[in-house]
């Protein structure tokens, strides 16, 4: 059984992202959707600048294939691959303006907002109005416990959605980071989901498979970034897959490397009104602050994915 809707998932979409990489790297190296570095960044990231952007196509392409394959028997994969590329579509958009046209701009502010709050609105109006799923969530750690937020749920589910979805994009700024903590947290839900018996395991491990296929081209030194194509896509992925199980409350858990990034980044943007001008931190997102104090790039991957493997495993004991 778990061959048929767990490994051959992975598998598939693990493929579909290695073979897709030699083909869609060169094209947009071609359309010169290259990344435009910060100059008041770490001068380790300037030799970057000109790396294809957009890569996120890649985990796209991959995981819909897979989806197609398996939409007819598992269905509640559908409403979050629609979440995913929902949200890879608005990322796409974005990069392409900002690359392809060379628009620094992209996509202004209300409409990056206005994008996420129709795809959101899209999905909140099938939760709960054609989904079979129960508006409660379950609690970690307290058995048989669930929490009803009433008439505050659908505010909560948007920021949710809005949360984690920037949360995956502030997350990718060094090479293989959001790559290597999302794989971990899409490994924890297929888990979670076959725990609970949620049956959305084909979209959760092809979305780990295209992943690992994709770090082989995004690992340090990275030869493509996945882009807000990509770090948009994944938060939609993440947030619709924790909703069809019932457990956004378990985010802040295996999320907790996206929380501090965007934390980080309020702490910094807070502080520097209220100071005048000061900083709080050397530079945010955190993964740049750590960068700043002198760690290695590579160093900071390793341990920020250690610190979502090791909650991730905390947070399959809590699930009731």
């Amino acid at each position: 059984m778990a061959k048929e809707h767990i490994i051959m998932p992975m598998l598939i979409s693990f493929g579909l992202s290695v073979l897709l990489g030699p083909v869609v790297i060169p094209f947009l190296r071609q359309l010169k959707a290259g990344q435009t570095v910060r100059e008041d960044g770490p001068y380790t990231h300037l030799k970057k600048s000109g790396t294809p952007t957009m890569g996120g196509i890649l985990i796209i392409v991959s995981v819909a294939v897979t989806t197609v394959l398996y939409a007819e028997k598992y269905p509640k994969i559908v409403p979050i691959f629609f979440l995913t590329v929902g949200f890879g579509l608005i990322g796409f958009l974005d990069d392409y303006i900002k690359v392809v046209q060379r628009n620094s701009m992209g996509l202004r502010p209300w409409q990056k907002m206005l994008g996420q709050l129709l795809v959101t609105g899209v999905f909140a109006w099938y939760l709960f109005h054609i989904g079979i799923l129960p508006q409660t969530m379950r609690i970690p750690f307290v058995k048989g416990c669930y929490l009803n937020l009433g008439q505050m749920e659908i505010p909560f589910l948007f920021l949710v959605v809005a949360g984690t979805a920037n949360g995956t994009n502030f997350t990718d700024g060094l090479d293989g980071l959001a790559s290597s903590v999302t794989v971990m947290v899409a490994t924890f839900l297929t888990v979670a989901s076959i725990g609970v018996g949620a049956g959305i395991e084909p979209i959760t491990s092809a979305v780990a498979g295209a992943l690992l296929g994709f770090l082989l081209f995004n690992v340090h030194p990275a030869s493509v970034f996945m882009g807000d194509t990509g770090s948009l896509a994944l938060g939609g992925f993440i947030a619709g897959s924790v909703y069809m199980m019932q457990m956004p409350l378990y985010l802040p858990i295996v999320g907790f490397i996206y929380v501090i990034e965007v934390l980080s980044v309020i702490i910094q943007v807070t502080y520097f009104r209220i100071s005048g001008g000061r900083r709080f931190f050397k530079m945010a997102p955190l993964h740049h602050h750590f960068e700043l104090c002198g760690l290695k790039e590579t160093t900071i991957v390793a341990a920020f994915s250690v610190v979502t493997a090791v909650l991730c495993i905390l947070a399959l004991f809590g699930i009731s």
